[in-house]
């Protein structure tokens, strides 16, 4: 039977909004106003008010920026903030050049293991990372014996700075990696022959070439920590502007202006370094005539190159994996203090775990299915809207969504807290203490992964497949249920798994809208657990069982993406 060509097929006149379509955004947009927009925009309104009256003020921020502790810790955000991302350049950056500039055996594992801080809540990190390289860890009780000093590794900001830059330096490895193997080697060839070589070359030819990935992870590693709440917390530092603004909400109530004050500075803050990565590349070129492969190969190292690359690789490597040496001793130890080891082990922790904490795990599960099942519709709807439709204004249903990025987690739990407590039950119940409200700051939170997954699935299916099957008579309900789902279904999936993953151990949000125990997600009982000595064992048991559920996911969504890549290609 000889195929029609696609050519041959008689083209619909417009990619026009039908009434289901339009009714479909107006619903998504109902959505993201009701959960996105409308908490955000309460917590803005309250921090421009008079306490208790709606008249439009100023002094709040005037009040903000009298006060020496907002100052400071104002300050000590942004510092804990630009120093993480330098901290996390040093350690991506080797990692990023050695394995795609050079012939690296175990370059794949080098980048696998580079991807694993991700997989773990940096709170827990933080805590791993004290018995290490804390006052009495492991690493100074060994200087204080052997040399007889320490280094104050954990203390105050610095320690923040240090949990920070080693779980969040996998966004600049990850981005720049991808930069500079898209990078055409034959200009380095070029700059080579007019005697350009060694770390000038890397630093005026190849390093600004890769300046757009960079910037994308340094923006991402800026804003991440700017934002986060938990790791200064159990670092018992609280001068600084997340953990402010939570403290004042809590201790003070949601009536108390400053927290909302804090919060906006926290929007802007997060918003502008945004803008900030985006407009350093505005103008400028960075296009090259090949992808990669194109004129130098990868170079062998010398015998001192080898020497010099694998040692910086293994030691950085050691010091990025070490808190999930320590999370896995502590849920093994039965005691581990001033000593570099634990004295003994014993599993009594999990079976705590499996035991009490067991409703952690089982609510973990259904609010991050929940939040990831609502964020996949959400995502393949919206995808759908904006590169199938025509309907005017339907970019601001991405743009919305898309949003999330720029929130606080800290914010968006206030700004529920605000919005929703008010509104109460039959029962007399407030909106915010059900536990569907958890769920739902969980979707909101994580919907810009998922649409962008979806988004780039539908990109790589042919519109020509929908229009002969609508030519053949098919609705685009049908269409869309039995042509575009389907071919979706790898980008689909993996949006799921990185919505699912990333819900698991989200923390800023939930932790201001936990009620109750019973109520609370893994992350929440690992906070709980890790405030105290005695929790901690079971607490890193629990952290054990995060990790395994991310890292489980994680592999999850990298299988789901190369068999769908491999079926494409097939396919083709």
């Amino acid at each position: 039977m000889t195929a029609i060509p696609a050519k041959a097929l008689p083209r619909r006149k417009t990619l026009s909004a039908t009434p289901g379509q339009i009714a479909l955004a107006l619903a998504i947009a109902a959505f993201l106003l009701m959960f996105l927009v409308l908490p955000v925009a309460t917590v803005i309104y309250v921090a421009f008010t008079e306490k208790g009256t709606s008249t439009f003020t100023l002094v709040n921020f005037y009040d903000f920026f009298r006060t020496e502790l907002f100052m400071r810790s104002l300050w000590n955000s942004f510092y804990v903030s630009a120093m993480s991302v330098v901290w996390a350049s040093v350690f991506a950056l080797p990692l990023a050049y050695l394995t795609t500039r050079f012939v690296f055996r175990g370059a794949a594992i080098v980048q696998t293991l580079g991807f694993l801080p991700l997989i773990m809540p940096p709170f827990v990190g933080a805590v791993a990372m004290q018995l290490f390289f804390g006052r009495n860890g492991s690493i100074n009780l060994l200087l204080d014996d052997w040399f007889g000093f320490k280094i104050d590794f954990m203390e105050g900001l610095n320690g923040v700075i240090f949990v920070q830059s080693v779980h969040y330096f996998p966004f600049i490895l990850i981005n720049l990696s991808a930069a500079l193997r898209n990078i055409d080697r034959a200009m380095e060839e070029a700059a080579q022959n007019l005697g350009s070589s060694g770390f000038r070359l890397f630093r005026r030819i190849v390093f600004p070439l890769a300046m757009p990935g960079y910037l994308a992870g340094a923006s991402l590693v800026f804003v991440k920590v700017f934002d986060d709440l938990a790791t200064p917390l159990l670092l018992n530092v609280k001068d600084m502007l997340a953990p402010q603004a939570y403290l004042r909400v809590t201790s003070i109530g949601i009536a108390d202006p400053m927290g909302y004050v804090i919060s906006v500075v926290l929007i802007v803050a997060s918003v502008t370094a945004m803008w900030l990565s985006a407009r350093a590349l505005k103008g400028r070129d960075y296009a090259t005539t090949q992808r990669g492969g194109g004129g130098l190969a990868k170079r062998e190292m010398t015998r001192w190159e080898a020497v010099l690359g694998y040692g910086t690789v293994f030691l950085i490597l050691a010091l990025v994996l070490a808190p999930h040496m320590g999370l896995l001793l502590l849920s093994f130890a039965t005691i581990w203090s001033y000593s570099p080891l634990p004295d003994a082990f014993t599993l009594a922790h999990y079976g705590r775990v499996f035991g009490e904490s067991s409703v952690y795990i089982k609510n973990t599960l259904i609010y991050a299915t929940l939040a990831g099942g609502i964020d996949i519709v959400l995502g393949v709807a919206i995808a759908y809207l904006v590169l199938r439709t025509k309907l005017i204004g339907r970019e601001w249903l991405d743009w919305m969504a898309s949003a999330a990025l720029a929130i606080p987690g800290v914010v968006l739990g206030i700004g529920y807290l605000r919005t929703f407590y008010g509104v109460t039950l039959p029962d007399g119940t407030p909106l915010a203490s059900l536990w569907i409200t958890i769920v739902l700051a969980l979707a909101i939170r994580r919907l810009p992964y998922a649409l962008r997954a979806c988004y780039a699935a539908l990109q790589q299916i042919s519109v020509s497949l929908e229009e002969a099957a609508e030519n053949l008579g098919a609705t685009k309900a049908h269409t869309v249920r039995r042509i575009v789902v389907p071919l979706m279904a790898g980008g689909i999936l993996a949006g799921f798994v990185t919505s699912f993953s990333t819900a698991a151990v989200e923390l800023s949000a939930t932790l201001m809208l936990v009620q109750s125990n019973s109520d609370a997600p893994l992350a929440y009982g690992l906070y709980v657990f890790m405030q105290s000595a005695a929790g901690r064992g079971p607490g890193a048991a629990l952290g054990v069982v995060a990790v395994i559920l991310v890292a489980a996911c994680t592999f999850l969504s990298h299988l789901i993406i190369e068999r769908s890549q491999k079926a494409k290609g097939m396919g083709h």
